[in-house]
């Protein structure tokens, strides 16, 4: 899911970068000493994660745990985030460095939105792990095929959708995976 320099418009990929600092900014202000370590190990996990490659289709794919990542460290994902994509772009190429604030936001905005829903009360807590394991992936999908579209490199993102609506289902089930053990381990890393 990490769009390369040269797919998007120079101009637009510079204003996401501004984008980026300022959310980093606004998701990062009045971070608490206690909660740095969990940020640093989700990082950690975040970043490993990616170097899991699974070919299907034609493609590969790699676990995004942006749902998770969402449901850890909340309005404290972005951060985090971007700093995975950065060292993933500079250590491995994945993406490029003009695309970082693109591809965080993209990311960014699933783990976002999981954090969201993980926190409505009013679901069952197994229904908002797979739910937000779901959308951790499928908001950064939709939001690179809009990219796509608009920048004219469209054909075969509807293909491309296919394969992630899949890894988003297995998102969804790890996600669960995890939140479960979490709980009978009884850590407090989900409070």
């Amino acid at each position: 899911m990490h769009i390369a320099d040269g797919i998007i418009d120079a101009r637009i990929a510079i204003a996401a970068n501004a984008v980026a600092v300022a959310a980093i900014y606004v998701s990062g202000r009045k971070t608490t000493i206690e909660e740095i370590p969990k940020m640093g190990i989700t990082g950690a996990a975040l970043f490993v994660a990616s170097l899991v490659h699974i070919p299907f289709a034609g493609t590969s794919v790699h676990p995004g745990l942006y749902g998770l990542v969402g449901i850890i460290l909340g309005k404290r994902a972005f951060p985090v985030i971007f700093t995975v994509v950065l060292f993933q772009s500079m250590i491995f190429q994945h993406g490029g460095l003009l695309s970082v604030g693109i591809n965080s936001i993209n990311m960014g905005a699933g783990a976002f939105a999981a954090w969201l829903i993980w926190r409505q009360q009013a679901l069952p807590e197994y229904l908002r792990a797979v739910f937000a394991g779901f959308i951790g992936i499928i908001i950064p999908v939709l939001l690179m095929a809009t990219e796509f579209q608009l920048s004219g490199y469209g054909r075969g993102i509807l293909y491309l959708f296919s394969i992630y609506i899949l890894a988003a289902v297995v998102e969804g089930v790890v996600t669960l995976s995890v939140v479960k053990f979490f709980r009978r381990i009884k850590s407090d890393i989900l409070t």
